[in-house]
């Protein structure tokens, strides 16, 4: 049973998080969970035409060995690294399972993939194997000549594979469901998994985690998401990227929950993802702040949220409007969070704290988080700087090793004994932080240093925008001035009236000198295959377009 935390200080002070040496999630935590209860339900899984299956840990025990035996056959050894490319299939956990208790390296990927993305990634990482659904299997194809490293690849899906893939189903049909721990099995500091960084910036790296990262999602599950046994947590996201462990694995499973799997296919429907909330009686609800803007703009009285207790949100800041609107409708307000594809939470507000909207909390237990000034020295409260995390000789659980075969980089943000994140903030004097953005992003305007979220956030609240960049422009007088790229929803068009109307909405709503002197009107934003927006390519563009 969960020790209770009374309040945030007791919280810090109390918790404790033993890491066995030889740690390997697969064998540690699910075949001794298989063992001592086989029936244990362990997912829920809702397919895109909505039929339902459900899963317990022995199902995950003997299937993951029979994948680690079947690849073990094919030449599969500890250390080859696998990239995975699976949607939300059931068989994307089996995989990684199976990966983790063979030795091999995991390489989550997202679907969108394009053939030239996939080349870039398997040569770069030196990827052996490929477990692939079979809607990606074409563009895997086409990116297969120029990938000579590339020797095993395996379809799931009900189509027949191409010459030169094996089929899932047929290839562990008849392997053991028995898989030994093996003598030299992986642990503790061995490489488990890489994730490819968004790229906003450049070429996408490579974010190396070792086998003791999964207990650093203790604290997300059974903390930030606050779950208990038998609760049925959905996250969403992808698997393809690291949100996918963070929501609907390893921290949800120790918490004893239910890790519940909607995998819709094409684009995101929020009146559906409403009724199977309600349908499935889901009771943990995670999602970044796109979606819950998307759902309060539904009905949701027409929904039957009455057994979810909690919601959580991070990777993008939560609009203060759309937080008393998801309150105002089910009664619960939305726990932000911070962290990153190299690390796990490091800054949340938990359920026993007070959540302020807009601010992402305070710093996990273990995560001792500095904000440092241009000239690397702590920040006092209510001054802007960069979320830094004092790493005093150790590394933090869930803490990258570094980006793979790229040391200068690196380096570049593990110096002086600090991970530099890249990302501004400030902290309140409650102790608080308030997420201002990427570094780069910071506008600079007239003495002032506007955060592009805190602009957008105050943007999208305006009937008339779905979507809003914020970037700064060069501007000879005030050294920038703020810039807004919008999209404009269905029944809009751009006009000099709507513009001075968006403009003096953000003046009515924040801060007269955040108000965008430039709109530029658009269809639709550039951003990562995640969804991240890229202002760098805005920037570019209007450096190129003024140049």
């Amino acid at each position: 049973m969960l020790q209770p935390f009374s309040n945030y200080d007791h919280f810090v002070q109390s918790y404790q998080m033993d890491v066995p040496k030889y740690y390997n999630f697969a064998f540690d935590f699910l075949a001794r969970t298989a063992a001592e209860d086989p029936k244990r339900p362990a997912m829920v899984h809702v397919a895109d035409d909505g039929s339902r299956r459900e899963y317990s840990m022995d199902f995950f025990e003997q299937a993951s060995n029979k994948l680690a035996n079947a690849l073990r056959l094919q030449g599969l050894r500890k250390g080859d690294r696998v990239m995975l490319i699976l949607h939300r299939r059931v068989e994307f956990w089996v995989s990684m399972l199976a990966l983790h208790k063979l030795g091999a390296v995991a390489v989550p990927s997202p679907a969108l993939l394009t053939a030239t993305d996939i080349a870039y990634r398997v040569n770069f990482a030196r990827i052996r194997a490929a477990i692939v659904d079979h809607g990606v299997v074409t563009a895997v194809c086409q990116a297969r000549p120029d990938c000579p490293g590339l020797r095993i690849l395996l379809q799931v899906g009900e189509t027949r594979p191409p010459e030169g893939w094996l089929d899932y189903t047929a290839l562990c049909r008849d392997a053991s469901p028995d898989f030994p721990r093996p003598a030299d099995a992986a642990g503790g500091r061995d490489s488990l998994l890489i994730f490819f960084s968004s790229g906003t910036t450049g070429p996408p790296k490579m974010v190396e985690h070792t086998h003791t990262y999964p207990l650093g999602h203790f604290i997300t599950g059974s903390h930030w998401h606050d779950l208990r046994p038998g609760d049925l947590h959905l996250t969403v996201a992808d698997t393809g990227w690291g949100k996918a462990v963070w929501g609907k694995f390893y921290g949800q499973w120790m918490a004893k929950a239910v890790i519940f799997v909607y995998d819709f296919r094409g684009k995101f429907d929020p009146a559906k993802l409403l009724h199977v909330l309600a349908e499935h009686n889901v009771t943990s609800f995670c999602a970044p702040p796109t979606v819950y803007r998307f759902l309060v703009r539904q009905n949701l009285d027409d929904y039957d949220l009455n057994s979810l207790r909690h919601c959580t949100t991070a990777g993008e800041l939560l609009n203060e409007g759309v937080f008393h609107a998801w309150k105002k409708a089910t009664g619960l307000p939305i726990y932000e969070g911070y962290g990153q594809t190299e690390t796990t939470l490091q800054i949340a507000t938990f359920p026993f704290m007070l959540p302020k909207p807009g601010s992402v909390g305070k710093p996990c237990p273990g995560w001792d988080v500095v904000l440092l000034n241009d000239e690397s020295h702590p920040c006092a409260p209510g001054e802007e700087g960069e979320i830094c995390i004092r790493l005093n000789g150790t590394d933090p659980l869930g803490l990258f090793t570094g980006y793979l075969d790229e040391p200068k980089k690196t380096a570049q943000v593990r110096m002086d004994g600090f991970y530099h994140t890249g990302d501004k903030a400030w902290m309140d004097e409650d102790g608080y932080f308030w997420f201002l953005g990427r570094v780069d992003d910071l506008i600079k305007s007239s003495g002032y240093r506007i955060g592009p979220f805190e602009v957008e956030s105050v943007l999208i609240t305006h009937p008339a925008v779905v979507e809003a960049a914020v970037t700064g422009v060069p501007d000879p007088d005030r050294g920038q001035v703020v810039k807004a790229t919008v999209v404009l929803g269905t029944g809009h068009v751009p006009s000099g009236e709507l513009t001075r109307e968006l403009q003096a909405h953000v003046k009515q709503n924040t801060a007269p000198y955040k108000y965008p002197r430039i709109i530029d009107y658009v269809t639709e934003l550039p951003k990562t295959i995640s969804g991240k927006i890229k202002r760098a390519e805005i920037r570019d563009r209007d450096s190129r377009q003024n140049g």
